[in-house]
């Protein structure tokens, strides 16, 4: 697994008839909770005239935070079972949203339950799954007689140049996978001159 995680590609939706109640999922790509909620929020605006807008998230590579709301619905039956789909595809930087119009038959616990985990399920089938590598930055500071030197080795693997500097004294911001952290910087730190800086 290494420095590997699980997204979703793109936007992904669903729709669920079950006992005349109707629900309608969306998955979305996130980058915070504060887009998480307004993903919601807005949601709650364009469907207000429903009887509930259950939703729950899932953040960071390590899956480490998430929230879930049942918005009404009866604990443990709607934003559990949603973010059931998501940790049984181990997925992150998600969020799930399940909006209910209810039909006028109750579906009770076993079906609500069954109802929103396979609305969540179709939007997120939708969605599609894409493998992301958790990564690092790092400052390298080295004189311009180094520079082939370092270029050489930034060319050679699959780095990211967020920012360079060439002048007497050459600054690069470079971003790279998890897993190649240590080789690279081990390289780059061999070249004569050069000095690194982890970047947070």
């Amino acid at each position: 697994m290494g420095d590997s995680y699980f997204t979703i590609k793109q936007k992904g939706e669903g729709q669920l008839r079950e006992k005349m109640s109707r629900f309608l999922a969306f998955a979305h790509k996130i980058a915070s909770a504060e887009e998480a909620k307004s993903i919601v929020k807005a949601y709650q605006n364009e469907y207000h005239d429903s009887r509930h807008v259950c939703w729950a998230y899932m953040l960071g590579a390590d899956r480490q935070e998430w929230q879930l709301n049942d918005n009404g619905e009866p604990s443990g039956t709607a934003g559990k079972p949603i973010l059931g789909q998501i940790n049984s595809r181990q997925l992150t930087d998600v969020v799930v949203v399940v909006v209910r119009y209810f039909g006028g038959i109750k579906l009770g616990t076993p079906g609500l339950i069954s109802a929103y985990r396979e609305a969540a399920s179709l939007a997120l089938d939708d969605a599609g799954i894409e493998e992301m590598h958790k990564q690092q930055t790092v400052e390298v500071t080295f004189p311009y007689m180094a520079a082939d030197g370092v270029m050489r080795i930034v060319k050679s693997y699959d780095i990211e140049v967020l920012e360079r500097k060439f002048d007497n004294t050459c600054s690069m911001t470079l971003r790279m996978r998890e897993d190649d952290f240590e080789e690279i910087t081990g390289k780059i730190g061999g070249v004569s001159g050069t000095s690194l800086r982890n970047i947070d």
